[in-house]
């Protein structure tokens, strides 16, 4: 289906982030239709209707979390981006467990995120290669995990550090080698990684 017959649904309960991500895509000449929570988007959602959700994964009312569920037992197979802050890292690991197709993290730039959604309405999404995920992952040291699970929990450098009795040089220096043991380009490709190994290890 062409993307002109798709639709972006954002739902964000930030008026300022709505209208511009409204413009952002209408730029593109893509359908949007904006929700100011969950409730309202499937009070009025068309399931005959073709695109993807882009949404922030805190919401008023049933969150994003709660939402993704609803559409999995409803069975309505819409891909479902997540954009998160830095803090939200967590929800957003989970976020992916429950369905969620990718996630982006604020500050977001907009030509990627733009790229993103229309790879989410081609159903083209290209994830990380996780070929060897096991060992690039069992290659990282004792301490390479305590940070790794950290990041997970959202933690920031210097909590890292505080909570580990290390300089924030040394967090960075860890970071740097873990980046590189998984093969990950940036932080959200490392979460990805990291998930895909925990989630093949949960099936096994």
């Amino acid at each position: 289906m062409e993307p002109k017959n798709q639709t972006v649904f954002i739902i964000d309960d930030e008026v300022d982030v709505c209208n511009s991500l409204k413009w952002l895509f209408e730029s593109v000449k893509l359908n949007v239709e904006a929700y100011g929570s969950a409730n309202l988007f499937l009070e009025q959602f068309d399931t005959k209707k073709q695109g993807c959700i882009i949404m922030d994964v805190r919401l008023p009312g049933m969150s994003g979390l709660e939402l993704l569920e609803h559409l999995k037992l409803q069975k309505i197979r819409i891909p479902v981006l997540i954009i998160t802050g830095y803090g939200d890292i967590h929800m957003a690991v989970r976020a992916m467990k429950a369905g969620a197709i990718d996630f982006i993290l604020k500050p977001f730039n907009d030509q990627c995120l733009l790229e993103t959604v229309q790879k989410c309405i081609k159903r083209t999404v290209n994830y990380p290669s996780f070929d060897g995920v096991h060992d690039r992952i069992n290659s990282l040291s004792e301490r390479e995990r305590k940070i790794s699970s950290l990041i997970l929990d959202g933690k920031l450098n210097k909590e890292i550090a505080y909570e580990l009795s290390i300089s924030i040089s040394t967090v960075e220096a860890h970071r740097a080698n873990i980046m590189q043991k998984v093969k990950a380009k940036n932080l959200a490709q490392f979460i990805k990684i990291y998930l895909q190994a925990q989630i093949t290890n949960e099936m096994q």
